[in-house]
């Protein structure tokens, strides 16, 4: 049976555009949208009709990624399918893209299929996959041209965590030649690990073992270096490159360097490094566990070059890298040795109110806001035109925004499960007020309407700026 669903009165802002118009949505998709108050609008009618007057309609974000029910350091991220994909809804993000991990010595298929079978039936809004390559290997290296055709793909690589995920470079590039013969993307986690592992290995030694030293000893040059490495390997290997989790402005540097000689090279930084600083990472009481996540935090300073590269699209897209740790007994495994403790941030509700404060402060346009959070990770990950933007035959993947809405960010009202927020006390302008996925309303007034199980798996073309 057919159902439409009509949205009355709001600014439809896209990554494109910013118009007053009326949204007709049939059967799950965008079918029409129409100046308001024209004859064509006024003519439509439908079984359910949601007044946006004095809002937003933006697309539902996107959020290419996440770790839910991660494995790290003997523990998991807190987070499953199920309440982070809920969460996700609540803040406005209606498709995930998270990553299935390849255990070393195992097959990419068998990852893969742990990862299907976490969140098949769980999940509140639309998924798609990445897959971490652990062990790059002939077998490995033929599975991942079967995963491009299966909607996997883009592949994430550590020059990080050597014994755990870390790739040497000619691993690295053996996966990049790959990808270039076969259209994947290669994700890059770029921090020299051995270096970093040493520099851990004399803090410790030195007794400097609290949660701020994980700062001081990822150091931004490492974080510069690998990301100049893996740009010279992805020339060689004639192969695109993601970078993820940009937080320094040495790296930044050598993305816009590598840009500017029309390289197809990509990045992605994240709320935390945008609104959070070392100062966070050094609150006493071990507090500053809260904030452990890798890349680290950089000090303040870096902050201006992130901005920067945001608006001059030197960064593209801004996703969390949402991978959650409760304080009490995750976090706390890390007391008196700070590299013990688990690496992540819980964001993954935070994203889209965050960089709608940043429009308010600044930073960026309402449109720049749509395009790296909805559009452009759309585009990135083989997902656009159906995700990431309000245009008939679009999925009706569509959030109403109210811009003048005032909340503070806690843990006492957040929906994520883990036991505290990154940004506690942070005053907000901007609140979802309503989501639909795939015209199905999920949030509704600040209610929660959803369920497990309506989210679908999306099958990803490859990437669309290539």
């Amino acid at each position: 049976m057919s159902t439409r669903t009509l949205i009355r009165g709001g600014l439809v802002v896209t990554a494109a555009d910013e118009i007053h118009a009326d949204v007709l949505i049939e059967d799950g998709r965008i079918a029409a949208l129409a100046a308001h108050g024209t004859d064509a609008a006024a003519g439509w009618t439908a079984d359910r009709t949601l007044d946006a007057t004095g809002k937003y309609v933006i697309p539902g974000g996107v959020d290419a990624h996440t770790h839910m029910e991660l494995p790290f350091g003997g523990t998991a991220a807190s987070d499953t399918f199920e309440t982070g994909t809920r969460a996700a809804a609540w803040g406005g993000t209606t498709t995930l893209v998270d990553f299935a991990v390849q255990t070393a010595g195992r097959s990419l298929r068998e990852g893969l299929d742990t990862w299907y079978a976490k969140a098949d039936g769980n999940c509140a809004v639309d998924y798609g996959f990445h897959m971490i390559l652990s062990d790059v290997n002939e077998g490995t290296l033929k599975e991942m041209d079967l995963l491009v055709e299966e909607g996997i793909t883009s592949f994430k690589l550590f020059m990080a965590y050597p014994g755990v995920f870390y790739s040497d470079d000619g691993q690295i590039l053996r996966a990049m030649q790959r990808a270039s013969g076969n259209g994947g993307l290669i994700m890059m986690h770029a921090e020299n690990g051995i270096a970093i592992d040493v520099l851990v290995e004399q803090a410790l030694a030195r007794g400097e073992t609290d949660p701020r030293y994980h700062g001081e000893v990822r150091k931004a040059l490492l974080e510069a270096e690998a990301t100049h490495r893996a740009i010279q390997l992805s020339r060689v290997a004639g192969s695109p490159l993601y970078v993820v989790h940009v937080s320094a402005e040495e790296a930044v540097a050598e993305l816009a360097a590598a840009r500017d000689k029309g390289l197809p090279v990509f990045g992605e930084t994240c709320p935390q490094y945008l609104f959070l600083s070392t100062d966070n990472l050094a609150e006493p009481d071990f507090e500053g566990a809260k904030y452990v996540c890798s890349t680290p935090l950089r000090p303040k300073e870096h902050q201006a070059a992130l901005w920067q590269g945001l608006r001059t699209n030197d960064l593209q897209v801004v996703s969390t890298d949402h991978c959650p740790f409760c304080f009490k007994g995750q976090k706390e495994l890390g007391r008196g040795d700070f590299s013990k403790i688990p690496n992540g941030l819980p964001g993954v509700e935070n994203r889209m109110d965050l960089l709608h404060q940043a429009v308010v402060d600044g930073h960026i346009s309402r449109r720049r806001w749509i395009e790296i959070a909805c559009a452009t990770p759309a585009r990135m990950f083989g997902m656009y035109p159906r995700k990431g933007t309000i245009a008939p035959g679009a999925d009706a993947d569509v959030v109403i925004y109210d811009p003048h809405a005032e909340q503070v960010l806690s843990a006492a009202t957040h929906h994520m499960n883990v036991d505290y927020s990154a940004y506690e006390g942070r005053r907000i302008t901007g609140q979802v007020e309503t989501v639909l996925s795939r015209g199905v309303p999920v949030i509704e007034r600040r209610e929660f309407t959803g369920r497990a199980g309506h989210g679908a798996f999306v099958h990803r073309s490859t990437c669309q700026y290539l």
